[in-house]
């Protein structure tokens, strides 16, 4: 890994930005802004927060190199890499399927069947997955600007430059009608999951050095608040131009704004704007894959070779696109997942760091039971939330997952020590 650090702060930013700017980032933005107004980007805004947070870890990172599952395993046993591996394999694959939705539900418009759009963006994500990291960078960048400009073309024709630039200051007040446990659930667990996100170490470990990292991680954040605010500002220029016609779905705002400003679905400016929609879903659908790869691959369970890689990219492939036939909103399926592994993963994760930064000594064992305890909650609270979303504890489903989760997982830790500090075992009961 020292031998790739090749990344410039540009190469590295737009690898960070494209590690989250995807048909979540955008159709969800615009989905809730059609209710919300600039509210809309609280998804997107925290990315931003949470990319300015990782700051504080990225020198630990960079210098350690190894990922999180890796690093908790070599202080606690091997099976606790395992199991944070899965955690993270598994929140991987929601987000997965949430762009192959996404990307489905664009497509949509020209009448294209659901499957056979799933089937081959499933197919895209893992060929770019495969590609080297450096060469990626260049291919997301030009993707991204494709994106953007479209974006930024669409408020121009409809005369939402002003919109744009007065967002951010609608955006507190816009959130007004948005419940503190909705709020909270949504950027907690986005800003946390930014900190133990794999998605963003493999890009950190691979910065040239530690001003890049920072340079980056600063550049990404910038970007991703500039790009926070553009699905939002052209959903509400298009509600002020009157140009979304009554009880349309959120999730067809954004694709029908574009439509119409390209004349059309049958014109060649409308398939363009179109398009790129699906783009940054690229960036996001490959990344995704390259980690969920890795982790496999670093079990051992199979051997590292080129045969394997693309075997296992391919089964990741297809259990994203399991998931995604099902169906589900795109930021619920997103976000639920982020609450899911930092409800899992953030309170161990924590106990390890306190330690190796000079503070607390935690035992093996509390931290191994705070990672058991919090991954039961965690789980269990996102299955019953999505049978039944009238069942979240704290007023959001989001803050009941990542809640039950890191709240069982304190609890253990802590009541684990207590027990070994004042209740030690004797060798003699030991041997009993």
């Amino acid at each position: 890994m020292i031998e790739n650090r090749k990344l410039d702060t540009f190469s590295l930013a737009a690898l960070l930005v494209s590690a989250h700017y995807g048909l979540g980032f955008i159709l969800g933005t615009a989905e809730q802004s059609l209710t919300l107004g600039a509210g809309g980007s609280l998804y997107a805004v925290s990315l931003a927060l949470g990319t300015i947070a990782l700051m504080g870890l990225a020198k630990f990172y960079w210098t350690r190199v190894e990922q999180i599952w890796t690093l908790l395993g070599s202080y606690c046993g091997g099976g606790v890499k395992i199991f944070v591996g899965l955690m993270s394999w598994a929140s991987l694959i929601g987000i997965e399927a949430a762009q192959l939705i996404s990307g489905a539900f664009i497509l949509k418009v020209f009448g294209v069947p659901t499957l056979p759009t799933m089937l081959l963006m499933a197919l895209l994500f893992a060929i770019i997955s495969l590609l080297p990291v450096e060469k990626v960078s260049w291919i997301i960048r030009g993707l991204l600007v494709i994106n953007f400009f479209a974006l930024v073309y669409g408020l121009w024709v409809l005369h939402g430059i002003t919109e744009y630039l007065r967002s951010p200051l609608e955006f507190n007040s816009s959130l007004e009608v948005v419940s503190f446990p909705t709020k909270l659930g949504i950027s907690l667990s986005t800003i946390l999951l930014l900190l133990i996100d794999m998605r963003y170490h493999q890009f950190i470990v691979r910065a040239k050095d530690l001003r890049s990292v920072y340079q980056g991680c600063l550049l990404a954040a910038i970007l991703l608040v500039l790009l926070a605010f553009l699905p939002s500002s052209l959903v509400a220029a298009a509600l002020n131009a009157g140009i979304l016609p009554a009880g349309i779905d959120g999730k067809e705002a954004l694709p029908f704004i574009l439509s119409w400003i390209g004349g059309g679905t049958d014109k060649p400016l409308g398939i363009a704007l179109m398009a790129s929609l699906l783009v940054p879903a690229l960036g996001v659908g490959s990344s995704t894959l390259r980690v969920q790869s890795k982790i496999v691959l670093d079990f051992n369970i199979l051997p590292v070779s080129n045969f394997n890689q693309l075997l296992i990219t391919m089964t990741n492939a297809f259990l994203s696109l399991i998931i995604a036939l099902k169906g589900g909103q795109i930021v619920f399926l997103i976000v639920a997942f982020y609450a899911a592994y930092v409800g899992a993963v953030f309170v161990p994760f924590a106990a390890y760091l306190v330690a190796q930064m000079g503070g607390y000594q935690f035992s093996k064992a509390s931290v191994k039971l705070s990672l058991l305890m919090g991954t039961i909650s965690a789980i269990s609270a996102l299955i019953l939330t999505f049978i039944n979303p009238k069942a979240a504890f704290f007023g959001s489903v989001e803050l009941s997952i990542m809640g039950m989760g890191m709240l069982f997982g304190v609890f253990s830790l802590f009541l684990t020590q207590v027990i070994e500090k004042y209740f030690p075992v004797t060798e003699e009961s030991e041997n009993i």
